[in-house]
């Protein structure tokens, strides 16, 4: 695992978020608590989406996204939802290229939406199935699971501070069952 400098690095975390960093190297956790101290709630979100593993950065946008959404979702936020899920539980290529489709239609600016894209872009191609083999940009499944996060946690503005608290809390629990930090 990368350095929590090199990390912060990659993530492309604010100037403020950054200048946690310069007397010291937390670890990543503490890190983490300092950004969420400090209100920088989008920093953190983004740090953890580059740090989790893929599928469990997938699933952590998808609880999120899930939360956000209501009991009942509109239709097309529910099949972008259902579908990012079946990838997440059997993640095929059929079930991939699934999540796109459905990310399209529950568009790209929704949690839902951002959450399928990051399913899409964890593996395989981004081509057409019928044209040469396009690997997804290297960081692009965080930058869709960091828009997810952010996107789920804003969804209510008046209670942003707390789902922002909430969704990093669950993405912390992600990080300590995947022993992401040798916990």
């Amino acid at each position: 695992m990368q350095g929590t400098k090199n990390l912060a690095a990659v993530a492309e975390l604010s100037d403020e978020a950054n200048a946690l960093l310069v007397a010291e190297e937390p670890a990543p956790k503490a890190f983490i608590a300092k950004l969420m101290e400090g209100e920088h709630f989008m920093d953190a979100v983004r740090f953890l989406a580059y740090a989790l593993p893929k599928r469990e950065a997938v699933w952590w946008a998808w609880v999120s996204a899930r939360k956000a959404a209501g009991a009942e979702p509109a239709p097309k936020i529910k099949s972008a939802l259902e579908a990012t899920e079946r990838w997440i539980v059997q993640p095929t290529e059929d079930n991939r290229r699934l999540t796109m489709a459905a990310g399209e239609v529950a568009e790209f600016g929704t949690a839902a939406g951002c959450a399928a894209l990051a399913a899409f872009m964890s593996t395989g191609s981004i081509a057409p199935p019928e044209n040469p083999p396009v690997p997804p940009p290297e960081f692009m499944t965080a930058k869709a699971v960091a828009g997810s996060v952010t996107l789920a946690a804003v969804s209510k503005p008046e209670a942003a501070n707390a789902q922002f608290a909430d969704f990093v809390k669950i993405g912390l629990e992600v990080a300590e069952r995947t022993k992401l930090w040798g916990q």
